[in-house]
C-alpha cells in the first residue's frame, strides 16, 4: 500500500483542505479576543508587548491557514476534521501570551513550551488544571490571569458556535460542526436557522455571565465581599459559566465571603444545566426545565451528594486527623451546607473551584467527590464527564432488561422526556461510556508508569483524580494535585498525555478517534 495515501487527494474522501481553510477562519477573528488582555494590561501598565505579539502572531497563523483553501467547501467529514483542529490550533495559538511572559517574567515553568501548552488547553477545554504553580499578581499581570479566564470563557459554550454564529462561512454545515463540538449526544435545534440557536445559546451565556458580574460587584458594593473587586467580579464569572474554575485568587473562593460562595452556587447549577431549557422558560415555558427528566437527575444527584457530604461535616466525620469534637464544622449547619453544596455542586458540573482544600477531607468524603467527577453536567451544558443524560438512559435500560427477562415478549422501549429513543442511540451512549471507561484506567496506568519512570511518587488515588479531572474536565485533584496544589511536578511526557486527555475529553472521544481510522479518509 501506499504509504502517502493520506495526502492523495484522489484517493482521499475527505477535503482537508477545506478543514484547514476554515480553522484559519476561526483563528482569525479569534485574535480579537487578545485585545481584551491587551486593554487589561495598558491600563495597569503590564505585558502590552506580549498580547500584541501574541494578537500579530494570531493574525498570522489565521490568514496562514485561511489561504490553504479560500473558498471551502464544508462535508460532514469535513467538520470533524475542522473541530478537532480547531480546538488543537487554537490551544496552541492560546499558548503564547504564556511562552512570552514566561521567557520574560518571574515565572519560569510557563518559558517551557508543555507547560504552556498545558495551560491554554486547560483554559479552552475549560478543565481548570494548572502548572502556574505560585498563582499571584506579584508573579503574574493582570492581563495574563484575565487571559486564563478568558480562554475558559470562549471554550466554555464552544469556540464552533461561537463561530457558527458569527460567521456567514460557516452558516452552511454549522448543525453537523455543532453536533460534533457540543458536549453530549447533540445540540437542540431551538430555531429554525443553525446560526439563529448558536446565537439564542450564546446570548443566553452572555446573560447569565453578567448577571452573575453584576451580583458579585453588587456583594462588593454594599460590604458583604471586601475583596471582590472590580477585576474580580470580572473575572470569576468568566469561569463560573464555562464550568472552568480558573481562579487569579490562589486560594480560589476560599479568599471570598460565604455570601459570595452563595451567589456562585446556583451559576454553576445553571452552567450544568441544558442552557436549551433557559430559552424554553424565557419564550413562556418555563415548566419544561421543571418536567425535564435529566435536570431532575442532575439536581436529585446534586442534592443526594449534598446532603451526604454536609452530614459528613455536620457530625464532624468529613475532616482526616481532626477529632470530631474540635472540627471547625461540628455543629455549623450553615458552614457545612454551604461547603457540602459548593463542593459537590463545583465537582459534579466539573466547574472545579474550591472554597476549601478538600484534601483535608476525609477519605470516604473525597470518595465522593471523585464519584461526582464522572457525573458531569447535562447535555447542552457547559459541564464535561459522561453527562447526567447518558446515566439516565443507562439505568432506565438496565430495568428494561429485567423486565423483559422476566417478560420475554414485552415490547418496552426505553423513553426519555415521554417520547421513545432509537435502539441506535441507546448503543450509542453505552459505546460512548464503556469507550470513557476504558481510556480512564488505560490512562491511569499510563500516568502511573511514567511517574514512576522518573522517580515520581503517585499513588492510585492521585492518579485516578489527575484522570478523572483531566478526561473529563474537572480540573483540580487529590493530594500533590488538590485544588490548593498545580501539576507542575508532573513529567512533561505525562503533562502531554494530559493535554491529549483535555483535547478529547472535551470532544467526547469519538470525534477525534474517527479521524485515526482508514474508513473515514478513503471509504
Amino acid at each position: 500500500m501506499n504509504g502517502n495515501w493520506l495526502w492523495d487527494r484522489d484517493r482521499l474522501r475527505v477535503d482537508w483542505r477545506a478543514s484547514v481553510g476554515l480553522v484559519g477562519t476561526v483563528v482569525k477573528y479569534l485574535s480579537g479576543a487578545f485585545l481584551v488582555p491587551l486593554a487589561v494590561a495598558l491600563y495597569y501598565g503590564e505585558d502590552v508587548p506580549t498580547f500584541v505579539v501574541s494578537a500579530l502572531l494570531a493574525i498570522v497563523v489565521g490568514v496562514a491557514l485561511e489561504r490553504v483553501d479560500p473558498d471551502p467547501d464544508l462535508g460532514a467529514r469535513e467538520g470533524f476534521l475542522m473541530v478537532a483542529l480547531t480546538w488543537l490550533v487554537v490551544a496552541l495559538v492560546g499558548m503564547m501570551p504564556y511562552l512570552i511572559a514566561g521567557a520574560v517574567g518571574t515565572e519560569s515553568a510557563l518559558a517551557q513550551p508543555e507547560n504552556a501548552l498545558f495551560e491554554s488547553m486547560s483554559g479552552f477545554t475549560t478543565t481548570g488544571a494548572t502548572v502556574m504553580g505560585e498563582i499571584s499578581f506579584d508573579r503574574h499581570s493582570h492581563a495574563l490571569l484575565l487571559w486564563r479566564q478568558l480562554t475558559q470563557w470562549l471554550g466554555g459554550m464552544g469556540i464552533i458556535v461561537l463561530a457558527v454564529a458569527i460567521l456567514p462561512e460557516l452558516s452552511v454545515g454549522g448543525a453537523q460542526l455543532m453536533d460534533a463540538e457540543a458536549p453530549g449526544p447533540g445540540i437542540q435545534k431551538l430555531t429554525p436557522r443553525i446560526a439563529e440557536t448558536a446565537r439564542v445559546l450564546w446570548i443566553a451565556y452572555l446573560g447569565f455571565t453578567l448577571l452573575e458580574m453584576a451580583l458579585l460587584y453588587g456583594l462588593h458594593l454594599v460590604g458583604l465581599a471586601p475583596n471582590m473587586g472590580l477585576y474580580n467580579a470580572v473575572a470569576h464569572p468568566l469561569t463560573t459559566m464555562p464550568t472552568g474554575g480558573f481562579s487569579p485568587e490562589a486560594r480560589s473562593i476560599e479568599a471570598f465571603s460565604g455570601a459570595v460562595q452563595w451567589v456562585i452556587i446556583p451559576f454553576m447549577v445553571a452552567a450544568g444545566t441544558n442552557f436549551a431549557l433557559f430559552w424554553h422558560c424565557a419564550t413562556g415555558d418555563p415548566k419544561r426545565l421543571l418536567r425535564d427528566t435529566e435536570f431532575q437527575a442532575f439536581t436529585g444527584i446534586i442534592g443526594v451528594l449534598t446532603a451526604v457530604v454536609a452530614g459528613h461535616l455536620f457530625l464532624g466525620l468529613g475532616l482526616q486527623a481532626i477529632p470530631a469534637d474540635l472540627s471547625p464544622f461540628g455543629g455549623d449547619i450553615e458552614g457545612s451546607i454551604r461547603h457540602a453544596a459548593f463542593q459537590v455542586v463545583s465537582i459534579v458540573t466539573t466547574t472545579g473551584y474550591a472554597n476549601m482544600d478538600f484534601n483535608t477531607w476525609s477519605a470516604p468524603t473525597k470518595y465522593i467527590l471523585l464519584f461526582g467527577m464522572f457525573v458531569g453536567g447535562s447535555a447542552g451544558s457547559t459541564g464535561g464527564a459522561i453527562k447526567i443524560v447518558r446515566w439516565v438512559v443507562i439505568l432506565k435500560s438496565l430495568r428494561r432488561e429485567l423486565f423483559t427477562t422476566i417478560h420475554p415478549e414485552a415490547v418496552s422501549p426505553v423513553r426519555l422526556g415521554g417520547r421513545p429513543l432509537e435502539e441506535r442511540a441507546i448503543r450509542g451512549i453505552y459505546a460512548f461510556t464503556l469507550l470513557y471507561l476504558v481510556f480512564f484506567f488505560v490512562s491511569v496506568v499510563l500516568v502511573v508508569a511514567d511517574a514512576w519512570r522518573v522517580g515520581h511518587f503517585l499513588s492510585a488515588f492521585e492518579a485516578m483524580s489527575a484522570v478523572a479531572a483531566t478526561l473529563g474536565n474537572v480540573g483540580p485533584g487529590f493530594g500533590q494535585l488538590g485544588p490548593m496544589n498545580s501539576y507542575l511536578a508532573f513529567p512533561a511526557t505525562s503533562k502531554l498525555f494530559m493535554v491529549f486527555l483535555m483535547w478529547i475529553g472535551r470532544l467526547e472521544i469519538l470525534p477525534v478517534l474517527v479521524l485515526l481510522t482508514p474508513a473515514y479518509w478513503r471509504t
